[in-house]
């Protein structure tokens, strides 16, 4: 059956089509990066004083039109918050900044109509990290014999929905926005922003796991961010949707998908006619992969029609 539909997607393949949503969510992903990095790395960090290694003594000029971080920024006099970070430190300092708030639940609101986990696939330094190294990620695996985790996440998908809940309880506990000072998201921007060394250590982790454990576990079983993002995602109005006419199950799509090959599942099998999973990061992987053209990504109200 499986050399059948194989058969029958090389039938329909008859052109070489660029993958324009990998193209696209790789530009994205590089202005991303830049937008924050640029400013300190054009103007240098002796012209600002800039001292690695101490964060409170290395923000970017509050006179630039965008500084600060992934967690944190301003964009023309704009805060703008992460808003997994916010929460974390709202149960940590049990206190209510309206300003705060409102800073945070913009990025919330902004990702949850397009799509909890579009910042996964297109704006996290992590994961634009981990997709580049894949390529010799998987030489590594082979080369000790180790079998990649594709078909099946090596630990339920929503575990990291589980941890994003147990950070929180955690930074009001301990009074810490716990993961927010091991972020391995943060590391990278503070890395190349400051030579800041401060969760360097998760960054590394993630990477390790990624190798030795399975593809992109760190992504999608482990992040906490990721597992918010996800708790969101479900309402998002990008969507992948499938032609069920033109499917011809050949599972290339599912081969390609970065968040959990099984959230295409229900789709492939006829039960939907779009992607419902909150982990779908919107990337176009699948759509791009799909030999027939018989998945697309559309924005459009399908969610609030079932």
């Amino acid at each position: 059956m499986s050399n059948r539909c194989n058969d029958r997607a090389k039938a329909h393949d008859t052109t070489h089509r660029l993958p324009r949503w990998a193209i696209a969510r790789h530009i994205v992903q590089a202005c991303a990066f830049m937008l924050f990095c640029a400013p300190i790395l054009a103007a240098g960090w002796a012209l600002f004083g800039l001292t690695p290694g101490f964060e409170e003594k290395t923000a970017t000029p509050a006179d630039l039109p965008l500084y600060g971080s992934f967690a944190s920024s301003s964009l023309a006099g704009f805060d703008l918050l992460d808003p997994f970070a916010y929460l974390q430190t709202l149960a940590a300092s049990k206190s209510f900044v309206p300003g705060a708030a409102v800073a945070a639940l913009a990025i919330a609101l902004v990702y949850a109509l397009v799509r909890g986990r579009a910042f996964c696939g297109w704006v996290c330094p992590l994961g634009t990290v981990l997709e580049a190294i894949e390529w010799v990620a998987s030489r590594i695996r082979r080369a000790l014999g180790l079998k990649p985790q594709d078909a099946q996440a090596p630990l339920p998908r929503r575990t990291k929905v589980g941890i994003a809940a147990g950070a929180i309880v955690l930074s009001a506990l301990v009074s810490v926005p716990v993961f927010e000072a091991v972020s391995p998201l943060s590391a990278v921007h503070r890395l190349v922003l400051f030579g800041s060394t401060v969760g360097v250590a998760t960054f590394v982790l993630a990477v390790v796991l990624d190798v030795l454990w399975g593809k992109r576990v760190w992504c999608r079983c482990l992040c906490p961010l990721g597992g918010f993002y996800e708790a969101i995602g479900r309402i998002g109005f990008a969507n992948v949707r499938i032609d069920h006419a033109a499917c011809v199950h050949c599972d290339r799509c599912q081969e390609a998908c970065p968040a959990d090959p099984q959230i295409l599942t229900p789709s492939i099998d006829g039960a939907e006619s779009f992607v419902k999973a909150g982990d779908c990061m919107a990337c176009g992987a699948c759509v791009d992969a799909c030999p027939t053209r018989a998945l697309s990504l559309r924005i459009g109200a399908d969610r609030l029609k079932t």
